[in-house]
Parts: C-alpha cells; structure tokens; sequence
C-alpha cells in the first residue's frame, strides 16, 4: 500500500515525551513491517496514523492526505533504561492541532495494541538449543 501525503506549511512546534511502551510497540511492529511502514487506523478518531523509522504522521479521514500532526526527531538513545520516555519533537500543521494532541497520546497506544493483536507472524521458527550448565 502507498500513500502519498503532504503538508501544509508547519504552525507550531513542540518538544515533548512519548511513553516508552507506545514507542516501543511501534518499533516492535515497524521491525515486523515488510515495507519500511506501518498503517495504524485510530477508530475512534478516524485518523490514520502512519509509522516509520523517522517520524509518526497524523491523517485526518475528512482531509484525506494531508497531515495535521508529525512526530519527529525521536532520541531513544538519551534514555538510561527502555521503560523511560522517548523526547521527540511534535510539529502542527493546523491552527487546532494541539488540541489533538492529548487524545493522539491517548488512543494511539490502543490502536497498536489492537493492531499487534491482529498481526500475524509468518515465516520460519527455529528452536535455539542451548548447553545445560554445569
């Protein structure tokens, strides 16, 4: 699937934090993604969120292609534990964004999960055998 989106010019930005288990999660399914990207429907907002390595990118169903909110700039490294919070950068293309953003936070983690859940893992398994210490 490809989708081509585009932005008005950016309103406003922001730094702000992002839970450790929603950006793991993502990572965890971009990981699995053959395509580089990950489509994540947001239901109960009809948004569509796409993911990949560089930035999250917030599609509003009545605009269709045009991205009203990007996260960016993500520092996973600047963490000391993988349960700490990942500072990125929020970027609003619309004069109202903002007010999007604590429910984008709110409903995006529940999209993933609901998504990993329907995700199926197709390929080879393989048993790893390990020595018995001692």
């Amino acid at each position: 699937m490809e989708i081509i989106c585009y932005r008005d010019p950016e309103l406003a930005r922001e730094s702000r934090y992002l839970p450790a288990a929603t950006y793991n999660l993502a990572h965890t399914l971009l990981a699995r993604s053959t395509n580089g990207c990950v489509f994540v429907p947001i239901r109960t907002m009809q948004y569509l969120a796409v993911l990949d390595a560089e930035e999250f990118v917030f599609i509003d169903g009545a605009r269709k292609c045009w991205i009203d909110i990007a996260w960016r700039d993500f520092h996973p490294q600047s963490r000391n534990a993988l349960d700490e919070p990942i500072p990125y950068q929020a970027l609003y293309y619309l004069p109202d964004s903002a007010q999007l953003m604590s429910r984008l936070q709110a409903e995006l983690p529940r999209a993933l999960h609901e998504l990993a859940g329907k995700e199926r893992l197709d390929g080879p398994a393989q048993v790893l055998k390990f020595p018995a210490p001692g």
